[in-house]
């Protein structure tokens, strides 16, 4: 074939090969470590077997697994996984072949949690408990921290035996490794701790026994925490040191971490902008020789190119957007980039899930972690007919699942796009990633031909005259009013309108309702014109990031926030406002809210709107509230008027998402249930 015409390699850099150590990796995408509890399952093993080798089977170049512990104090929490005997590693055996099998070699990650640990057990460098673990600390004799490099090296051995192709110490996220390493959580005097060279004498002897029964041709990577985000925390130069010293020691590659887990910087969180953080890696690449691994907020290809064409790593590590879609590589590789289920990094699904003590999953992609239960769309023998109202997440989840099976699909949308809540939800700040979504939804519609009938009200005696075999409603929920006096006051709007941009809302602003919705109007309405989360130099500047890590942990103090309205968020019960949301972002939204002075009034009852304001009682004293616009945020309630209107009809029909249930907007369940419904018909 005549060069000129050869067709052109989408992400050149990206799809490329590299030698790592031993290996030869097929491209540069590595599936980095993530916890999914999938081994607290009876059948475990089962599910990690198609967990990892559906990721091993779209394309990753390498996939690391979850933290596996050296020895019993080094557990994350009873029941992880833990590798100290060959019986232990014997059980690893049926995942390592599945991800083999698929031409993907298979690291595990040893993890040793030090004083993060969930158990009486919890070990460190000194007896300094961590701000998000109340368990006390029990420093480490000298004899027990060469009890713990030889458990370290026992443990990479025994990966060895069952097949691994290497392992990855984890030495950031401050975990044991990483806690050693920092003043922040070792004030010993001794030969492990005192300056930055005996802080770090733990990290390197660990690797240098890793490296001697691994031998040369098992691959060692070490995970190396690239910024540390809190107090006491290394600077540049004594993370440059650390990634230098670890080199010598044998790695042969180094990933990077970015912040502690008790960081007060958010890191991976939709608010925070996409390659926030490649500038320390890219330190880190020009310092060492041997390749360097970005991770955090890299979701699309074209960023993972970019971050490779431009020499600031020589891999990317991604754990949630493989979460979200599988076959990520696969797409890249064969031009259909379009399709990619992009991570939306709202950790709904996955850290959230993590935290309560469930298993993995994910919003965008409701299979992840539950491939032995939830079967690949198979084609259907007799194809239907079928109209879905509503094109929300839960109908664009239905109709795109249900047409990709082969069925013949009919959306209908009130509305000029499709979306529903999303569109609205993309609004808000540090959302903006939903949009990703609906163009990945947007992409299947295409791709599997479905009629879409967009800005057309769905009635029950047209879809009873069309003769549809099926209808499902996604009609979403609709915005529930309060019984207030004088809620027909010019002043009053419903938060779909200010986050549409229908009503622009005055200086002054009551938001009534204080879930996750009143939240985000919140933000929306008092964030900055320039807001953070769209710009990484004025993200890191708002939450207090030196980009040079000039200081310990990489901490400046935050610019003030200019807000653009005084905002009062009000809720008739005690509660914490947003207690609903979830444990790993609901404190970034509050963090936000007060630099920007937001204000919150608690356990109040609503008497009446008029002229002068928001009229209330709290703790039996009226009060009055000045506001120039009044925001409803007060909740949601089902929308059942064309399911019954059908059943009116003799049409059966079946109903999902807010149609079916709303107690609060949850797109996780809207798309779960949409998915779910579109493979029963």
């Amino acid at each position: 074939m005549d060069q000129a015409m050869m067709p052109i390699q989408p992400y050149p850099h990206l799809l490329s090969p590299l030698r790592v150590g031993p290996l030869t990796l097929r491209n540069r995408v590595v599936m980095g470590s993530m916890h999914t509890r999938l081994e607290h399952f009876e059948d475990g093993v089962a599910r990690q077997c198609a967990f990892y080798a559906e990721r091993a089977r779209g394309g990753v170049a390498l996939l690391v697994t979850g933290g596996v512990g050296p020895n019993a104090a080094g557990l994350l929490e009873p029941g992880a996984p833990l590798l100290t005997e060959p019986a232990q590693g014997e059980a690893w055996r049926p995942v390592v072949r599945a991800v083999q099998d698929e031409g993907t070699p298979i690291l595990m990650q040893i993890l040793h949690a030090g004083r993060y640990a969930k158990h009486a057990e919890a070990v460190g460098a000194s007896a300094i408990a961590s701000p998000i673990n109340p368990r006390s600390v029990h420093p480490l004799t000298h004899a027990e921290i060469l009890a713990t490099i030889a458990d370290f090296a026992r443990c990479a051995a025994l990966a060895v035996e069952a097949g691994f192709d290497g392992v990855e110490v984890m030495g950031s996220e401050g975990y044991l490794l990483n806690q050693f390493a920092a003043a922040r959580t070792n004030d010993r005097d001794d030969d492990w701790g005192g300056d930055a060279a005996r802080r770090r004498r733990l990290p390197v002897a660990v690797t240098e026994a890793v490296r001697a029964v691994l031998g040369r041709d098992r691959l060692l990577v070490y995970r190396i925490s690239a910024i540390d985000l809190v107090e006491g925390g290394a600077d540049a130069e004594e993370t440059v040191a650390l990634a230098r010293a670890i080199a010598a020691a044998g790695a042969d590659a180094l990933n990077t971490g970015i912040g502690w887990h008790e960081a007060r910087v958010p890191t991976i969180a939709a608010s925070v902008p996409r390659g926030a953080w490649r500038f320390a890696t890219a330190r880190l690449a020009r310092a060492v020789a041997i390749p360097v691994i970005a991770s955090n907020r890299i979701n699309t290809p074209e960023l993972a190119e970019s971050v490779i064409a431009e020499g600031e790593a020589a891999l990317v590590s991604m754990a949630r957007p493989l979460l979200a879609d599988p076959a990520f590589v696969r797409k890249a590789a064969s031009g259909r980039a379009a399709e990619i289920n992009t991570c939306i990094a709202c950790n709904q699904g996955c850290l959230d899930y993590i935290f309560t003590n469930r298993s993995a999953t994910c919003l965008v992609n409701p299979r992840a972690g539950r491939e032995t239960e939830w079967p690949t769309p198979e084609p259907v023998a007799r194809p239907r007919r079928i109209a879905v109202v509503g094109a929300g997440p839960a109908g664009l989840a239905c109709a795109t699942t249900a047409a990709a099976r082969g069925h013949r699909v009919v959306l209908f949308e009130a509305g000029p796009a499709i979306g529903g809540q999303f569109l609205l939800a993309q609004a808000a700040p540090g959302k903006a990633e939903f949009a990703e979504t609906l163009r990945y939804f947007g992409a299947l519609l295409a791709r599997h031909g479905v009629e879409q009938r967009l800005g057309r009200h769905a009635e029950a005696d047209a879809l009873a005259a069309e003769g549809f075999d099926a209808v499902v409603v996604a009609t979403g929920a609709l915005p529930r009013r309060p019984a207030i006096p004088g809620l027909d006051h010019p002043s009053v709007t419903g938060y779909a309108d200010i986050l549409s941009g229908a009503v622009v809302a005055g200086r002054r602003v009551a938001v009534i309702g204080a879930g996750g919705i009143g939240l985000d109007v919140a933000a929306f309405l008092a964030e900055e014109e320039d807001e953070p989360e769209t710009h990484p130099d004025r993200f890191r500047a708002a939450w207090g990031v030196d980009g040079e890590t000039r200081t310990a942990g990489g901490l400046a103090p935050p610019a003030v926030a200019r807000p653009r309205r005084e905002v009062t968020v009000l809720r008739r019960g005690l509660g914490r406002p947003g207690e609903r949301l979830g444990v790993s972002t609901a404190w970034i939204l509050r963090a936000r809210l007060k630099s920007l002075g937001v204000s919150f009034i608690t356990g109040c009852e609503y008497v009446g709107i008029d002229d002068a304001g928001l009229h209330y009682v709290l703790q039996r004293e009226p009060r009055t509230l000045a506001a120039d616009t009044i925001v409803l945020c007060a909740g949601q309630e089902p929308d059942h008027a064309l399911v019954e209107a059908l059943t009116a009809a003799g049409v059966a029909a079946e109903a999902v998402g807010g149609a079916a249930e709303a107690l609060e907007l949850d797109a996780l369940r809207a798309i779960e249930e949409g998915s779910r419904l579109g493979l029963r018909l």
